[in-house]
């Protein structure tokens, strides 16, 4: 069987892990999730977001570079937990339009990107998850994760905007979109079967 990537999209608290936690346990895939506190930039950047934007950002795009390499190079069928489309189109680009990071910087970023995904294979198939910002935010509050607290709603609503016009542009592999407007969406039985009859065509 050929190398297989699932690639799970979405903004925060849309559902991304529930996803990736039911698709290894119902089809005993391998999963790949988002690391979230290897980045050495991170704690400076919330100090001082103008002076050290580039610097974080470059660090989790290269950090993700390494995990597509290293799922190119897999043998199982992987689901992975957030892409490296997202760190650059979602947020680096809110990051420049928010006036965190220089235009200089941002375009050289990008064109380190761009040839980036000269390298890398394309996901087998890209399920996105759609879900109201009042969702996201009641979900972000549930899970109490503490850089997520004081996340601003202009925040996430230009992520929001930024997810909706990269996703109707996007078409460099099969698209599943899934609503998750549900808190609990992976408990019901309908959506389940919708989201592995859409998968099943693919895998």
């Amino acid at each position: 069987m050929a190398k297989k990537c699932i690639a799970i999209a979405g903004n925060m608290g849309s559902g991304k892990s529930s996803l990736v936690d039911f698709l290894c346990r119902e089809y005993g895939f391998k999963p790949f999730f988002e690391p979230n506190d290897i980045n050495p930039y991170l704690a400076d950047f919330y100090k001082d977001m103008k002076k050290w934007a580039y610097h974080s950002q470059l660090h989790f795009l290269t950090h993700k570079f390494r995990i597509h390499q290293e799922l190119d190079r897999s043998k199982d069928i992987v689901v992975q937990d957030r892409t490296i489309h997202e760190d650059a189109e979602i947020f680096c680009t809110n990051l420049f339009k928010s006036g965190y990071l220089h235009k200089r910087d941002y375009h050289t970023y990008m064109d380190l990107y761009r040839t980036i995904l000269k390298s890398i294979q394309p996901p087998t198939v890209m399920i996105y998850l759609e879900c109201p910002l009042r969702t996201l935010k009641n979900r972000i509050a549930k899970r109490g994760r503490q850089m997520e607290k004081s996340v601003p709603d202009s925040y996430l609503k230009n992520l929001e905007k930024l997810y909706k016009r990269w996703i109707g542009k996007y078409d460099l592999s099969p698209l599943i979109k899934v609503s998750t407007e549900k808190y609990d969406y992976m408990d019901d039985f309908i959506t389940r079967q919708q989201i592995m009859k859409e998968l099943d065509k693919y895998i």
